[in-house]
């Protein structure tokens, strides 16, 4: 009898196959080469069922589900051919007939190009409002720090959030939906913001929240849109490289072209142009983005339905744990209604977990199938990037406040950061193809914790290039060692339909890591410098930011310090979190060769 059972599944792949060989000697429809794709992959599934476990995945049910690892991947991987290479098979091609290719080579530098802007324009959205901070600060009349802080903290607050229901409407609804709204709404509140000027820092802020939903609706669909476009292997690969080191360059030019327009002309075209940018991207992308990636059709029975119980708890359960940590440095902790917001946000994260563990079919999130590895790889994303979300924002506030340089030649001490990006992120391929990815992870939480502590003891009248310069060259390396790593672990282990998935994972875990790490150093600098003041032998409110006694400067530098120093600490978790992986995954292949 267990013979019988064992043998169906093979049985009923074998009757796919030859579907498929007399597919491919006539004209296979779209759908036609889907059900073959589904038919091999289910094969392949079946095929490693007898393998040790590798994966980082598992079913629903907690049955294991063997994918390899991504060191294995990179090294031999069996491909499953995606949309574009099916339709582009050459003469004898087992996937169908010769057919004209969907994209071309200059089509696909194109497609490459505009996915890659998604990230670049992201990037250069959150640092419109770091580079010209003090100029801010002056258009708005703003006093204190706190403030400040919430324009990054904002943007970064509504990015991280609301990328977890994007990646889905995208598996849902297709990613080049997605990506198109996402670009007509990042230009739509681009334009907004501009005309804020002169509406009160409030609705700025505001308007700051819902403009960082459109970097939430474009990040994960282009990621998933490389996913579901390239198969895995090298050119995925570095594709994502392409994607990672669009960060470090979009975050400089945002910085340069922003402290540029506010100098020069007027900070409001700052945002003007970046909404120009968008609409122009919106067409291009439109035309260029190939319209074969909706994962099930209109009507199909396969079709997961939306999780608004998650998302309903899971977002309002983010904002409110956001928006108390952001809000503290500006009220302080003594204010009744932020720990009781703290609270409410931390059991609507807690019913998140439920509704995703028990109550869905189709959940934002695949807690269940989360393997070791991928919970590693994301707690490391976490605390990494919340160090260097920490590290940018304070790094313009000590360049620019307390050594009292202007936003453009501060943004050009920082713009070494685009080229030393670029190098770690294509460094990234070449790495992970000799290195398993928990290495990589710990040379990154490194990184992120040496880059840190440079500045937390950088002298203040020290030259720029000593410590500032090093630390300037080191952190790209900690951002995009850790983001390509990432990205390329969790897209390879899941299959087409769920890129989306593992897009939103991991950039969720790098935008709200970085909105919630600079509440935590709010507060720690706003009690450091109230704490210093009082030894300086300063009394009363806190002075403006205007001035600058040296007393002042001393009790300031110490808050920023203490900052710092917790930066080193969020790093120096991530280090402590990749030598734990280290230890798991050697522990694992050496039971695997036993």
């Amino acid at each position: 009898m267990s013979s019988t059972v064992a043998a169906a599944p093979s049985m009923k792949i074998s009757d796919s196959n030859r579907r498929c060989m007399r597919i491919a000697t006539a004209a296979p429809t779209v759908a036609e080469l889907a059900q073959c794709r589904a038919a091999r992959t289910a094969h392949s599934t079946t095929s490693f069922s007898t393998l040790p476990e590798k994966g980082i995945w598992s079913g629903t049910l907690g049955t294991p589900v063997s994918i390899p690892s991504i060191h294995d991947d990179l090294k031999h991987v069996s491909k499953i051919p995606t949309a574009t290479e099916s339709l582009s098979s050459g003469p004898g091609s087992k996937d169908g007939p010769p057919a004209k290719p969907a994209m071309s080579h200059i089509h696909e530098i194109a497609f490459i190009f505009i996915v890659c802007l998604a990230q670049f324009l992201s990037l250069g959205g959150m640092n419109q409002t770091v580079a010209p901070v003090m100029i801010l600060a002056e258009n708005f009349n703003i006093q204190d720090y706190g403030t400040l802080s919430w324009f990054s903290a904002a943007y970064s607050m509504t990015v991280g959030t609301f990328i977890l229901p994007a990646g889905r409407l995208g598996d849902m609804y297709g990613h080049k939906r997605i990506f198109l709204l996402g670009w007509a709404w990042f230009s739509l509140w681009s334009f907004i913001s501009g005309f804020s000027c002169k509406s009160g820092v409030i609705l700025f802020g505001i308007c700051r929240a819902f403009q960082g939903m459109g970097p939430a609706l474009l990040v994960p669909n282009a990621v998933a849109l490389i996913g579901r476009t390239f198969p895995v292997g090298m050119k995925r690969n570095t594709v994502f490289a392409c994607f990672g080191a669009a960060g470090p360059t979009g975050a400089t030019a945002g910085a340069i072209f922003s402290a540029l327009i506010a100098e020069k002309a007027w900070w409001p075209w700052c945002f003007w142009v970046l909404s120009i940018v968008c609409a122009f991207v919106l067409v291009l992308s439109h035309l260029l983005i190939p319209v074969e990636d909706v994962s099930y059709p209109a009507g199909s029975a396969d079709r997961p339905t939306f999780d608004y119980r998650g998302c309903i708890t899971g977002v309002t359960g983010l904002i409110l744990v956001n928006f108390a940590l952001n809000q503290a440095p500006l009220v302080g902790w003594g204010k009744p209604y932020i720990p009781a917001l703290l609270l409410l946000g931390l059991l609507c994260l807690g019913a998140f977990i439920w509704v995703e563990l028990y109550l869905t079919a189709h959940p934002l999130i695949p807690i269940r199938g989360l393997r070791v590895d991928a919970v590693f790889v994301l707690a490391c994303i976490a605390a990494g990037w919340a160090s260097h979300g920490i590290w940018a924002y304070y790094l313009y506030l000590f360049l620019e406040h307390l050594r009292g340089h202007t936003a453009l030649l501060t943004s050009a001490q920082t713009s070494p950061v685009a080229i030393t990006g670029v190098l770690f992120a294509f460094s990234t391929v070449w790495l992970l193809r000799r290195v398993p990815v928990s290495y990589v992870m710990l040379i990154a939480m490194l990184f992120f914790m040496v880059g840190s502590m440079l500045m937390a003891t950088a002298p203040l009248h020290q030259s720029y290039w000593a410590q500032t310069f090093l630390s300037v060259l080191l952190m790209p390396g900690a951002m995009n060692l850790s983001y390509p790593a990432a990205n390329i672990l969790l897209s390879s282990a899941l299959p087409k339909e769920k890129q989306g998935i593992a897009a939103s994972l991991v950039s969720t875990m790098v935008n709200y890591s970085i909105s919630c790490g600079l509440g935590f150093a709010g507060s720690i600098h706003r009690y450091t410098i109230e704490r210093a003041s009082k030894n300086y032998g300063l009394t009363g409110p806190p002075p403006a930011l205007s001035v600058a006694t040296p007393p002042i400067v001393a009790a300031r530098l110490d808050g920023l310090r203490a900052a710092y120093w917790f930066s080193v600490g969020l790093g120096g978790l991530g280090v402590f979190i990749a030598a734990i992986f280290i230890v798991i995954t050697n522990r694992r292949a050496a039971a695997q060769k036993n």
